[in-house]
């Protein structure tokens, strides 16, 4: 049965003082955007307002593994984490069910590569999922947006975007340029997809992907099942250690490539984040990474429900401190213990992967990367909360990977 929580507070309470900043997530301009009465309103905390640590159940949540334990439990866990707006006017109003979670839940999960000596406005959403939560809250789906999908991306009045035709993973960027910062680049990236495919969203998260290599090795590794070889364009060994090719090329010595051959067995945490950010050389390029991703998000559900991670407050510690870095979330004011309690009866099991455009790519006559027709359907389906039927009726967007 689907937990009760309260109506969402029209505002979000301020972050605390005492709550660190993450060294590796730049910190944002707080909450702007303001709209309908029966949407999110401005936030009133400071401008540069502090960002927090996002622990490691909110990670499982976003990626459906269940949750052992009493809501107490993960209230007094979670009770430090500080939202902050993602979404802006792409959140779920009333009508649409956004004041509680008794619905279907869907989330904008947006994976970025961002580099220490990279701007904070000077970054693009690479990786763009859509998780869906059925009102029955006993399955999860992702469904990913392909990185190069022409978009008509909506002017943004925070970052003066004046609107335009674009690639989609350009609008988180040209929502985070001029002061307009993370918050600004997922709130425009999140009304992009809205324009495009009619859904509104209970939650978001930006993902940094380099911050799940810690979250990996915390939980130790994780099992990939690698359908095609690659080769790392990223990555060499220089004296059987892995090193990124900038500082590998600055030692002089003999380099190795890495390979990722194929075949089933547990990687490390570089090597699986490595594995999930190639794309040039697979043969469907995007997509294949998007199935990659999908399956590495799968992956760490799986790990951590497996070894009882939730269950162990030491191993559940260590995930919290790796986490902190590679999170910021947005549950449209539900308190996050309320988000993750709802959902708890989700195991990575029944976590399924949908492939948009049936995997491959799909452009039009202008060579533009589009969405098909059988997707566009699928999006309805999520917005209708009939995914389940429409999966049932085409399997054929079901990812086969393990």
């Amino acid at each position: 049965m689907p937990v009760q929580t309260s109506r969402r507070p029209s505002s979000l309470e301020p972050p605390r003082a005492s709550v660190r900043v993450s060294s590796t997530v730049p910190v944002q301009p707080g909450k702007g955007g303001g709209g309908p009465a029966k949407k999110r309103k401005r936030r009133k905390d400071p401008l540069w307002a502090r960002l927090t640590v996002v622990f490691g159940a909110v990670l499982m949540m976003t990626s459906g593994v269940a949750i052992v334990g009493s809501k107490a439990l993960i209230s007094q866990a979670t009770g430090n984490i500080a939202q902050r707006n993602l979404l802006g006017d792409a959140g779920k109003t009333d009508a649409e069910g956004g004041a509680n979670l008794d619905g279907p839940i869907d989330m904008l999960l947006l994976g970025v590569d961002a580099r220490e000596r990279w701007a904070a406005d000077d970054v693009r959403a690479d990786s763009i999922i859509v998780l869906h939560i059925p009102a029955t809250h006993d399955q999860a789906y992702l469904i990913s947006i392909p990185r190069d999908t022409e978009a008509q991306i909506p002017a943004f009045k925070k970052s003066g975007y004046g609107g335009g035709v674009d690639k989609i993973n350009a609008a988180f960027q040209a929502g985070a340029r001029n002061g307009g910062g993370w918050e600004g680049g997922a709130q425009l990236m999140a009304q992009t997809i809205k324009k495009m495919t009619g859904i509104s969203f209970d939650g978001a998260a930006i993902i940094n992907f380099g911050g799940f290599k810690n979250v990996i090795e915390a939980l130790g590794s994780v099992r990939i099942c690698v359908k095609q070889e690659v080769e790392s364009i990223h990555m060499s060994y220089v004296d059987g250690k892995p090193m990124w090719n900038a500082d590998a090329k600055k030692t002089g010595k003999p380099r190795t490539p890495v390979v990722h051959k194929k075949g089933c067995r547990e990687m490390e945490g570089w090597e699986a984040l490595d594995y999930s950010r190639q794309r040039k050389t697979l043969k469907n390029g995007d997509y294949d990474r998007q199935a990659n991703q999908q399956q590495l998000i799968k992956a760490m559900a799986r790990k951590a429900s497996d070894n009882g991670t939730l269950t162990n407050p030491v191993k559940l510690n260590q995930l919290i401190q790796a986490a902190g870095k590679a999170f910021i979330l947005d549950t449209g004011g539900v308190p996050v213990a309320d988000f993750v309690f709802t959902m708890r009866g989700v195991t990575a099991n029944e976590l399924t992967m949908l492939k948009t455009n049936g995997g491959t790519f799909h452009g039009d006559g202008a060579g533009k990367e589009t969405l098909s027709e059988e997707t566009l359907a699928m999006f309805r389906a999520v917005k209708e909360d009939k995914l389940a039927e429409f999966v049932f009726a085409n399997p054929g967007v079901i990812s086969n990977r393990k």
